[in-house]
C-alpha cells in the first residue's frame, strides 16, 4: 500500500510515517499543497493522509487532484479545527473517507490508513 501524507509539521509527518512504515507501508511526505501535486503527478497512490489546514495551500485542491488523478484513492483528512465535524466534509469531497482529530495516536491512524488503503 502506498500511502501519501500531506502534513506541514515534518515532526509530525515523520512519526506518522514511521508507524505506516512498520506495518508495511510505502510513505511518500510532502509538506505542501504545491508538493503534494507534484507527487501525485509522479506516482500513484492508495491512500492520502491530509491536514485539513495546510501552511501551504489547500487540502481541498489536493484531495481534488486526487479524486481526478486516481479515483480509486481515498483521504483521510486530519484537523486540529473544529469546522466540518458535522461531517459536511463528505458532501464536499467524493474521495474522503475519514475525518479525524490532529490528535490521533499513530496506531489509530495506521489502523484507518490499513482498512481503508488496501483495495
Amino acid at each position: 500500500m502506498k500511502v501519501l501524507i500531506v502534513e506541514s509539521n515534518t515532526s509530525l509527518s515523520r512519526v506518522w510515517g514511521r508507524h505506516l512504515e512498520r506495518h508495511g507501508a510505502i510513505v511518500i511526505q510532502a509538506a505542501s499543497e504545491r508538493d503534494a501535486i507534484a507527487v501525485l503527478r509522479m506516482e500513484s497512490v492508495d491512500i492520502i493522509v491530509c491536514n485539513l489546514v495546510l501552511e501551504g495551500g489547500s487540502a481541498f485542491a489536493v484531495a481534488d487532484f486526487a479524486s481526478y488523478r486516481y479515483p480509486e484513492a481515498r483521504v483521510v483528512f486530519v484537523t486540529a479545527s473544529s469546522f466540518f465535524s458535522d461531517g459536511s466534509i463528505f458532501q464536499h469531497i467524493p474521495n474522503a473517507c475519514a475525518f479525524l482529530p490532529l490528535g490521533t495516536p499513530p496506531e489509530d491512524l495506521t489502523a484507518l490508513v490499513e482498512h481503508y488503503g488496501t483495495h
